[in-house]
């Protein structure tokens, strides 16, 4: 009889075990820094899943996600850009999943529903209303007005050789309107930033006039008190971020109410404090519906992209 007793206890300690394992997640993460918030309010929601979370940059977390295909060792991946998304899902690496909520803008949606997006980046100018008066310039109010010989040495934008913004804007510009054009904006930059806020602050502290950035930084500028002008070209450069379920994932049914809750308002909230522009309406420091964002008409490889820029503006071409 004991015997028994013990038997059906370990098949009791057993079934509870299998359960705790099944509430285990692990997610590939590329954004350390949004993905905090995000974890700990998916957390809270479900304080009986184990979260592990696995960061490290686009690049490297693509690369073993697709080199763990067919034995996957995460649930899925999020928070990598758009250009990772699509290298995912074209490698075999996540299996369709559409997120439940009607929430989110349906244009975050791969069409295909392997993954979704979250959030979006959007690139603007910080304008110094000061010295445009001091040095009798007009306000510019597109893109296109950069180029006119009257702003010479008075933009700062990132270098695309040491910033995704630097690389968003630039490869944007080619994109719309061609290398001459940056040929001739490269007329009128004073400096190239390292960093995807330098120009912001150059033109926060009144070293250049027009500083090209992102938005956050944009909207932190003027928030310190600068006396600055946030402008929108008539197209907005842009980068997003999204995650998707990776195929064969070992706790897909977890996965499946993170990426539900990605997907929703209570995600978007922690997301809007954070970041430009949340897929969900209503969030986020830009209404999506006020700005024209540009969708690229073709792939870039920024390899070869910042090979192109670095022999046209950096080594005497």
């Amino acid at each position: 009889m004991n015997t028994l007793k013990f038997a059906a206890a370990g098949a009791v300690a057993l079934l509870f075990s299998a359960q705790a394992e099944a509430r285990d997640l692990v997610i590939y993460n590329a954004s350390e820094n949004v993905s905090n918030a995000l974890t700990a309010a998916f957390s809270a929601k479900y304080p009986d899943i184990k979260l592990q979370v696995v960061s490290g940059s686009t690049g490297p977390i693509a690369e073993r996600a697709i080199a763990e295909m067919g034995n996957p060792q995460a649930d899925l991946v999020y928070l990598v850009n758009s250009d990772a998304l699509e290298q995912l899902k074209n490698a075999g690496a996540f299996e369709p999943y559409k997120a439940a909520g009607t929430d989110i803008r349906d244009s975050f949606r791969d069409p295909d529903n392997f993954y979704t997006r979250y959030f979006a980046t959007t690139m603007c100018m910080v304008v110094n209303r000061d010295r445009l008066a001091e040095k009798h310039l007009p306000m510019p109010t597109t893109w296109e007005d950069l180029i006119k010989p009257v702003y010479k040495k008075e933009i700062s934008l990132p270098s695309p050789m040491k910033s995704g913004t630097g690389g968003a804007i630039l490869t944007t510009f080619v994109d719309a309107f061609g290398w001459p054009f940056v040929e001739n904006l490269n007329e009128n930059v004073y400096q190239y930033s390292d960093g995807g806020s330098g120009g912001a602050q150059l033109a926060g502290t009144g070293e250049v006039t027009i500083g090209l950035s992102y938005d956050t930084t944009c909207y932190a500028t003027k928030s310190a008190g600068r006396p600055v002008d946030i402008v929108f070209g008539r197209i907005t450069p842009n980068t997003s971020e999204g995650g998707g379920l990776l195929a064969g994932a070992p706790h897909p049914e977890e996965a499946k109410l993170f990426l539900d809750f990605m997907a929703s308002k209570d995600a978007a909230e922690v997301l809007g404090k954070l970041v430009g522009a949340t897929a969900v309406p209503g969030y986020g420091l830009v209404d999506l519906d006020q700005v024209s964002t540009w969708t690229m008409r073709r792939p870039v490889n920024m390899d070869d992209f910042r090979k192109e820029f670095s022999a046209r503006f950096l080594n005497g071409g």
